[in-house]
């Protein structure tokens, strides 16, 4: 498979690619990864990883994410608990990813220097940081072989998550990661087209062509909630999307932010 190939299958579409650009074909072709083989992760690669994935630019230097590497069985059992997942618990590593707001108010506190910008821009740039390091712990992690998923879905229990990791105020989970050996290559996952997502000079203000076409490409087995919203002969992204989140998911996560010291106006 050619990098045109994999961004074909993944858009409908490909830019023309010029031919060093070849050496991304392992990025074109990523997919996530929820079936692991049973062999063990080593600890000195995983925190290489982590070292590779903290190399990442960080806004204005001010390094504001951490990673927990979970091993204690316990902690590891009560995450699991938190999502639900059953191919979860078989995962040999996970991670999470944090925000960390604390070091930035310490370094003002050595400083006898008071903190002036205590507003949302704080939990924006720490949150940001811990984005940029987990996608490229992601992608070093691939370089190398493992299969990884992001579990958005510790955030839908925080209190918890801060509980059992141990984290002070101004430090706030953004998300976990499962990480081995995958038993299987990985599948391209279709996404909206680089016509509806990639913008020149301004941005494309209608969305619903671009949400159209897409619904065409994916294809859903099984649609979500038909007990409330039954069967539709066209179902797509669109409509999966909108009843996923037509749920109140989460209405505790600004409260949680707050009560960790955040300040969000």
């Amino acid at each position: 498979m050619t990098i045109k190939d994999a961004l074909q299958a993944r858009f409908g579409d490909a830019p023309d690619v010029p031919p060093e650009a070849e050496a991304l074909i392992d990025m074109a072709a990523r997919g996530v990864c929820r079936d692991y083989r049973d062999d063990p992760v080593d600890p000195a690669l995983l925190r290489t990883l982590c070292a590779v994935a903290l190399s990442s630019p960080s806004k204005s230097d001010l390094q504001q994410r951490d990673i927990v590497i979970v091993t204690d069985p316990e902690i590891r059992a009560g995450l699991d608990r938190i999502t639900g997942f059953d191919w979860q618990p078989k995962a040999p590593a996970f991670l999470v990813f944090c925000a960390n707001h604390a070091r930035f108010r310490a370094c003002h506190e050595m400083a006898g220097v008071p903190v002036a910008n205590d507003h949302l821009d704080g939990f924006f740039n720490a949150s940001i940081d811990a984005a940029i390091a987990l996608a490229t712990f992601i992608t070093a992690a691939e370089r190398v072989g493992f299969g990884c998923c992001p579990i958005s879905v510790i955030r839908n229990q925080p209190e918890t998550v801060a509980s059992l990791l141990g984290l002070p105020d101004h430090v706030i989970p953004v998300c976990g990661l499962t990480l081995g050996w995958p038993n299987r290559p990985p599948r391209i996952q279709p996404r909206l087209s680089l016509g509806a997502t990639i913008h020149e000079n301004r941005f494309t203000q209608a969305q619903e062509p671009g949400i159209a076409e897409y619904d065409r490409r994916r294809d859903f087995p099984r649609q979500r909630d038909t007990e409330k919203w039954g069967e539709k002969a066209d179902y797509g992204w669109s409509d999966d999307k909108a009843r996923q989140y037509a749920v109140p998911q989460r209405t505790d996560w600004g409260a949680f932010v707050r009560g960790k010291g955040f300040r969000l106006d």
